[in-house]
């Protein structure tokens, strides 16, 4: 099969908020290591050169309301791919072209990547791993795994739940119980900004903290704002 044609089945849809230091490279470096995949940015109100910088680089860019959950759902309704990939602006897979085409010709239904975060600290390993452990157990991962899915499958369940946050946990526990994930041992690297600017402890426990609240029932909007701090 050409090269160009062969990647037509893969979409990625990539949602940003004032992104423009890391837009370009990224929608780049996705180019180049798989040609012909269609890239889909949707912005939600960006406030700087986001839109200039992405607009000569992707294949459509839409405009949303701000939101993750919703940018992503108009980004997959518009994929023509036939897997939607729903990629963090401040992520990078690393998968090759060759070995995510042969995940794909076994025909899951959905799945996600392991993940590495940037930091070549120690404590970011241990964190990986911890990351990594509960994903692949509890079948529910985060948006930043590089949650897969058939657009088929994506127009049926009707996208992600529209609430401002844990969007991808909530759709993640819908989705596994249709099918079993493919978890792809080749991990999406991620940025740790968050942990380097907020401290390591003071982020793992409020990402704790967060799960559990949210598993025991706090309302996500009640959770956004304190993850916000509003």
């Amino acid at each position: 099969m050409p090269a160009g044609v062969l990647w037509q089945r893969v979409s990625f849809v990539i949602p940003v908020l004032n992104e423009e230091q890391g837009i370009g490279a990224l929608l780049q470096d996705l180019r180049q290591r798989y040609p012909g995949s269609e890239l889909i940015v949707v912005d939600g109100g960006s406030s700087d050169q986001t839109v200039a910088v992405a607009m000569p680089l992707c294949d459509q860019l839409l405009l949303a309301q701000p939101g993750r959950a919703g940018q992503m759902n108009l980004g997959g309704q518009v994929a023509n791919g036939e897997y939607v990939l729903f990629l963090h602006a401040d992520s990078r897979p690393g998968i090759d072209a060759e070995a995510l085409e042969a995940c794909l010709d076994g025909g899951p239904q959905w799945g996600f990547c392991r993940v590495r975060l940037s930091g070549n600290r120690a404590v970011f390993r241990i964190i990986e791993w911890f990351m990594n452990q509960r994903s692949r157990l509890s079948r529910v991962a985060t948006g930043d795994q590089m949650l897969f899915l058939r657009t088929g499958l994506f127009a049926r369940t009707g996208g992600f739940d529209v609430i401002p946050l844990m969007e991808d946990i909530a759709y993640c526990k819908r989705l596994r119980r249709l099918a079993r994930p493919l978890v792809i041992n080749t991990p999406v690297t991620t940025s740790s900004r968050r942990w380097e600017d907020h401290g390591v402890a003071r982020t793992v426990v409020r990402m704790w903290s967060l799960r559990l609240a949210y598993s025991l029932g706090v309302s996500p909007t009640h959770l956004w704002r304190h993850y916000y701090d509003r």
